[in-house]
């Protein structure tokens, strides 16, 4: 697991320097502002087409295999996009290519190598290990970021991208190394054995009818599944945007300049780190956690919006960033977890594919919403809206279970209709604490 992180620690930093990079040099050559959204559109849209069909590969084929090849494959995409800016030859169109090749191959390399970190660790130890991966995520980002405008200046453009396809050899070297580990059926809770690389009968009888759309029907059939992705859905189109919001926020009512929202940034990458490690602490989390979560979060972003000073914004930032960040880790852990292990892949596929449409449709309508509200409008608004949805959605959540389990207790008047309703309550995709 140490490898693992330090593996993944270095390909983050690769994979957001490259962002960084991309980003300039699709304004070096068009100098337009919307052609370097649209090379982050095309980037994003396999996740949308094709997320199904890579997760259904990730149940299907040996999932060490699928991590250590989709990784050589994305260092490949990237010293060739080096070779290309180093020869000149790189336009518009070869940069769009590429871009879309890396998103089809990260549809596979998304949901393998989450579930291959999973795997490291016992089960009671996965939402620890989600944390340290959320943790990895976050330090990744600031230093990838952060690297970017060096390696540009010092090293060359074709420098970031060589480096981003090293960090990626780095994880495919580091994979065959790896051992997947179990509990010992019947062992004490500390025993752990190594997985064979046979899993027997019924395991290849459950690859051989792995259809795409049954990780569909799954999701859709799981009440808490449900329930979170459309917390996670409404939380991302009327918060979390922060490099919007707040950025407008603090350079014009607040009166800052790029160095005050790069403090801003800074502050909301702690909070992140911060609250990746709480969130590694967690042992069970249920939706009603994330959900309860996610509206603390988004009270504390409405607040925000109401900031007179950057000053009290940063003291608000902070909590936020936490809050929002334990929320994440949460929901991470009952998405790999919630579903049995043969169907894991699919359903991190459809979440794929879900995620993308509230990921490409957020930022639209929340520039939208700032158009008629101003930035403090948005926050407050986006902040409220999370919460009272949230809120909505346990009230009805809570009317529909309650006079279902009374009803039941009320008929049977005795102690085994209690033990009834508890067994109804507690059937995976009923529970309460979902």
């Amino acid at each position: 697991m140490r490898w693992w992180s330090l593996a993944n620690f270095l390909s983050n930093a690769g994979t957001w320097m490259q962002l960084t990079v991309q980003n300039l040099l699709v304004l070096q050559i068009t100098g337009s502002a919307a052609a370097t959204g649209l090379s982050i559109s095309v980037q994003a849209a396999p996740a949308l087409l094709v997320s199904l069909a890579g997760g259904a590969a990730v149940d299907r084929w040996p999932r060490k295999t699928t991590a250590a090849v989709s990784q050589a494959l994305l260092g490949t995409v990237a010293f060739v996009t080096a070779v290309l800016v180093a020869l000149d030859r790189l336009d518009l169109t070869v940069l769009m290519v590429l871009a879309a090749v890396t998103g089809l191959v990260a549809t596979v390399d998304g949901p393998a190598c989450a579930l291959l970190g999973n795997d490291l660790v016992r089960k009671e130890d996965v939402p620890s290990a989600i944390g340290v991966g959320s943790l990895v995520h976050s330090a990744g980002r600031l230093a990838g970021t952060a690297l970017a405008g060096v390696t540009v200046a010092f090293v060359g453009t074709a420098a970031a991208y060589t480096a981003n396809g090293l960090s990626f050899l780095f994880v495919a070297g580091v994979i065959p190394f790896l051992r997947p580990v179990r509990e010992v059926p019947g062992g004490a809770g500390s025993a752990r054995a190594v997985v064979p690389a046979q899993r027997g009968a019924k395991q290849k009888a459950e690859r051989s009818d792995m259809t795409v759309l049954e990780g569909l029907a799954f999701f859709a059939r799981r009440p808490r599944l449900v329930a979170l992705a459309g917390i996670t859905g409404v939380s991302s189109v009327f918060g979390r945007n922060y490099g919007l919001t707040l950025a407008v926020l603090v350079t014009g009512p607040l009166a800052g300049g790029a160095g005050a929202f790069g403090t801003v940034s800074t502050v909301l990458a702690v909070g992140g780190i911060l609250g990746a490690v709480l969130g590694a602490r967690l042992r069970n989390p249920s939706v009603r956690l994330v959900g309860l979560l996610a509206a603390g979060g988004a009270l504390l972003q409405a607040v925000a919006g109401f900031s007179p000073s950057l000053a009290v914004l940063l003291v608000l930032v902070l909590p936020m960033a936490v809050v929002e960040s334990v929320s994440d880790t949460a929901g991470t852990t009952v998405l790999q977890t919630d579903p049995p292990a043969h169907l894991r892949g699919r359903v991190l596929g459809v979440w794929g594919s879900v995620s993308t449409v509230w990921g490409l449709g957020g930022p639209p309508l929340l520039g939208l919403l700032m158009e008629l509200a101003g930035a403090r409008g948005a926050l407050v608004v986006g902040g409220l809206v999370i919460a009272g949805t949230i809120g909505a959605g346990f009230a009805l959540r809570g009317r529909r279970t309650t006079p279902s389990v009374e009803h039941g207790v009320r008929d049977l008047g005795s102690e085994a209709a209690v033990v009834a309703a508890h067994g109804v309550a507690n059937r995976p995709g009923l529970s309460a604490a979902a």
